[in-house]
């Protein structure tokens, strides 16, 4: 049977307990990419010097920043040096294996979250820690390995479609949080594609590897949840307005997410009953089935207790047993014992035994 989710159209690199990628699929550069807009114009441009982003700073456009890749934490240091991060918040953002989190420090807002992929032929769901800073007029995204889910993002960007182009840096953090939760759903459809199809295989024809798919089900969610469950406060404070940072016209925005990791989590809820419906499931047909094996063997053991008794009888070495020397007696044996085996089987059918 394959494997958790299968036809994925987006592979990540292979979980590695914590559920972030393997140390070869990061980029051993960090790569600084910026895209600088307004209403007019949009600008490109692949930055290798950190201070070529300072003229984006206190500009009147929109700038995204994307930092790709974490190992160079001088390079990372010194964009948070440039936008004034804190240095506990500089850790948050290289430490992959933090809890998705929120921080309000006035002058810019901290988003630590998880993007969730799916890696592989066995379609491993794998997370990516992502952090997001958002300022006046900025957004930096600081990305644990290549390849993200914003690429529809800079299309808009690109193209002047939608309000994007229009509004300020919170609606741009939005679009990027968003876009990050709705490939939740994406991995989710697969999830459950995996429920129904391990469920099937529980009622119709349970075996060993059964038990595993189960196990790592659980395993499956769990990481999940961990990663989904934290978004739910995340944009509860954003929704809420609690940030100057934040225009109420965006709030509604947030407000829309906020509703879709709820529905999210309450998924993953579900699932969890259904697999662990499953395990009962699954120990109950094992238990079934060994009480039919132990059934069958009970049946064939009493039909041949009488047979043994008579076999063992006529088979004493004592010249005085009755028929003993009679022609037709090794055949009469065979009679009885046809007989008497035929019965115990029809009475076994009639005490529906069988």
């Amino acid at each position: 049977m394959a494997r958790l989710m299968r036809g994925a159209s987006r592979r990540a690199a292979p979980v590695n307990g914590t559920g972030s990628r393997e140390d070869g699929d990061r980029p051993e550069e960090t790569r600084i990419t910026v895209m600088d807009y307004d209403t007019d114009r949009v600008e490109e441009l692949t930055v290798r010097d950190v201070r070529d982003c300072r003229a984006c700073r206190d500009t009147g456009t929109v700038t995204w920043i994307n930092v790709e890749g974490l190992k160079n934490t001088a390079l990372i240091e010194s964009v948070g040096e440039l936008f004034g991060l804190h240095a506990l918040h500089l850790e948050d953002i290289v430490e992959t294996s933090g809890r998705p989190k929120i921080e309000d420090y006035g002058e810019y807002i901290l988003v630590v979250l998880k993007m969730l992929y799916l890696w592989g032929d066995d379609g491993q769901i794998v997370g990516e820690h992502v952090s997001l800073v958002l300022g006046r007029n900025y957004v930096i995204s600081f990305q644990e390995a290549k390849g993200d889910v914003f690429e529809g993002i800079r299309k808009l960007i690109r193209d002047n479609k939608g309000k994007v182009r229009r509004e300020g840096a919170d609606y741009l953090a939005y679009l990027l949080i968003d876009a990050i939760v709705d490939n939740y759903f994406i991995v989710m459809d697969e999830l459950g594609d995996f429920v129904d199809e391990t469920e099937e295989e529980v009622l119709e024809q349970p075996d060993r590897e059964t038990i595993n798919d189960i196990h790592e089900l659980k395993n499956q969610m769990l990481f999940m949840r961990k990663s989904a469950l934290p978004l739910r406060e995340i944009l509860g404070q954003l929704e809420r307005g609690d940030s100057a940072l934040v225009r109420e016209s965006t709030e509604v925005h947030f407000r829309d997410v906020y509703d879709h990791i709820v529905q999210i989590i309450d998924i993953l809820d579900t699932y969890r009953d259904i697999v662990s419906n499953m395990l009962d499931t699954y120990l109950s047909s094992m238990s079934n089935r060994l009480n039919e094996i132990m059934k069958v063997l009970t049946i064939f053991s009493t039909i041949f207790i009488p047979l043994t008794f008579l076999a063992s009888v006529y088979g004493m070495n004592l010249d005085v047993l009755p028929g003993r020397h009679w022609p037709w007696s090794y055949l009469l044996f065979w009679v009885v014992a046809a007989l008497l085996a035929f019965c115990m089987l029809l009475m076994f059918k009639r005490k529906h035994w069988l």
